[in-house]
């Protein structure tokens, strides 16, 4: 490994050694010791090495580097999803430190290498990342940099509006999609039992003839695009007139965002996941008896609840400690659900020992979402003391808002979809058929910030180039707000718009 000592290394092989007999299986993992300087540098650019340049990575870190300096906050471990995967671990950490960086490395390498949510990723990062810097590089060089970081500036604002499941769905091939569209388009196709002989009897000029008539005569009335897109920052690239350069940098900050979807879409899980085998690891095989208190020290620090009383390292090795014993004695099933005897419940032990290939399964197959909606009790959120907080500006402190259960899950079900930000799509991109585009907002009881809503509505604009329009709901009262790109416009749509829960009240 990369510039490890000799005490390092050992310690590595030995982790390795452990992690693998549980069935921990990981991409090859190198581990670089660089200084705290470094460290920052790369936790700016998101663990890589290389970014394209832009002054939101100095902003973070100067932040980080501050942080630092002032004793306020430390990194301890990065690791970054590629193949293989590099890790980072800082020079002058304690020995016990380094040793459960590593541990909790191999932790992300075999959630990041299994988990379904990652498989569609480019495992090639480093390398596209380095190649997205020098073509930004050569646009500043012939275009200016404030005329390119500026035109980047606009599209970060809209890096969030992507399908972020949109990776995960099939994609059709060239024969299904063909067959497809004839039917859609009513053009029939003789049926072909063998695939070799299906381009001869239904040439694809014979099709494509049809389909040409037919479009000629529906052209006016076509709708783009024929569905509701919520990738809107793809929408744009392939039908907002950009130039070349300006299509090239949407699509790397594009890409880049699909990159880290899946991190933020498993934060809970792969912290947890992590979390639970760097403490198995360490207390049952590494630790030595002068570390055991350090260890601790560090560990419950990472563990430690935050003021609004939500940590997603705490949340997730608790919830995959839960799901281990559960599966263990049995406390799950039509039999499990059914029983209402407490006492019975609580020396329910059926000694299946299923808890660990159960949590296996669970890190492969599901997302944070998935992995809290069927798995969150109300009895972990008791014992785990999960409650609602708010903060009182009176007190300057946050309180307990609610202890129901119902809610608590709902809330954090609803911060974890789609992280808590509003869901856009593309409507229609002839609205009024004036070439305008219309955006709308899936309003789901929540509404958007007004300040930031105009702002992202005048950068959409920018790249459009023509007016734009988004429907939502603010106050309550379903809206349209348009810009042009000189004023903003606000419109009714109508008197009361309802949240889904109040509908389904009244109905």
């Amino acid at each position: 490994m990369a510039n490890l000592t000799p005490e390092l290394e050992r310690a590595r092989v030995k982790i390795l050694k452990v992690a693998e007999s549980y069935g921990l299986d990981c991409f090859e993992t190198i581990f670089e010791l660089v200084t705290y300087d470094q460290m920052n540098q790369f936790a700016a650019y998101g663990g890589f090495p290389v970014r394209y340049p832009h002054w939101r990575f100095g902003m973070e870190y100067e932040q980080l580097s501050k942080s630092y300096e002032y004793g306020l906050s430390k990194i301890y471990e990065m690791v970054v999803n590629t193949d293989p995967c590099y890790a980072y671990l800082m020079e002058g950490n304690r020995l016990v430190d380094q040793k459960l960086v590593m541990a909790h490395v191999y932790g992300h390498c075999d959630f990041f290498k299994n988990n379904q949510w990652f498989a569609p990723t480019n495992r090639k990062m480093m390398d596209a990342m380095a190649n997205h810097a020098t073509r930004i590089r050569r646009y500043m060089d012939r275009y200016g940099i404030d005329v390119v970081e500026d035109f980047i500036d606009k599209v970060l604002s809209l890096e969030n509006l992507i399908d972020r499941y949109s990776p995960y769905i099939k994609k059709k091939t060239e024969k299904e999609r063909r067959e497809e569209e004839a039917r859609e388009k009513g053009i029939s196709l003789l049926k072909v039992n063998r695939d070799y002989m299906d381009e001869y009897i239904n040439p694809p000029e014979f099709v494509e003839y049809q389909k040409q008539k037919l479009e000629e005569e529906s052209r006016k009335k076509a709708k783009i695009p024929a569905q509701p897109e919520r990738d809107v920052l793809g929408f744009l690239m392939h039908f907002a007139p950009l130039k070349n350069w300006q299509q090239d940098v949407i699509s790397i900050i594009r890409d880049e965002a699909y990159y880290f979807a899946p991190q933020g879409m498993t934060k809970i899980m792969n912290e947890g996941w992590a979390s639970y085998w760097h403490s198995k690891i360490m207390t049952e095989h590494i630790l030595t008896d002068s570390e055991i208190i350090d260890f601790a020290d560090a560990h419950s620090g990472t563990m430690a609840m935050s003021p609004n009383g939500f940590n997603p390292y705490k949340v997730g090795i608790e919830l995959f400690r839960d799901i281990e014993e559960r599966w263990n004695k049995g406390q799950f099933g039509k039999e499990w659900n059914e029983c209402d005897d407490i006492r019975e419940k609580a020396n329910w032990d059926k000694k299946l020992g299923l808890g660990r290939e159960k949590i296996f399964e669970v890190r492969r197959n599901y997302n944070d979402v998935t992995f809290i909606d069927e798995f969150l009790t109300e009895d972990f959120c008791v014992r785990n003391k999960m409650f609602v907080y708010k903060f009182n500006k009176r007190t300057g402190r946050y309180e307990v808002d609610t202890r129901d259960f119902k809610l608590i899950k709902k809330q954090l079900l609803f911060q974890l979809t789609n992280f808590g930000q509003p869901i856009i799509q593309v409507e229609d991109a002839n609205f009024e058929n004036r070439g305008e585009l219309l955006l709308t907002h899936l309003y789901e009881g929540v509404e958007m910030q007004p300040d930031y809503m105009k702002e992202t509505l005048k950068n959409v604009q920018y790249i459009w180039a023509r007016p734009v329009n988004l429907a939502t709901v603010q106050d309550g009262q379903a809206k349209l707000f348009r810009y042009d790109g000189r004023e903003m416009q606000e419109y009714n749509l109508q008197d009361q718009v309802k949240t889904p829960e109040e509908a389904a009240q009244e109905g």
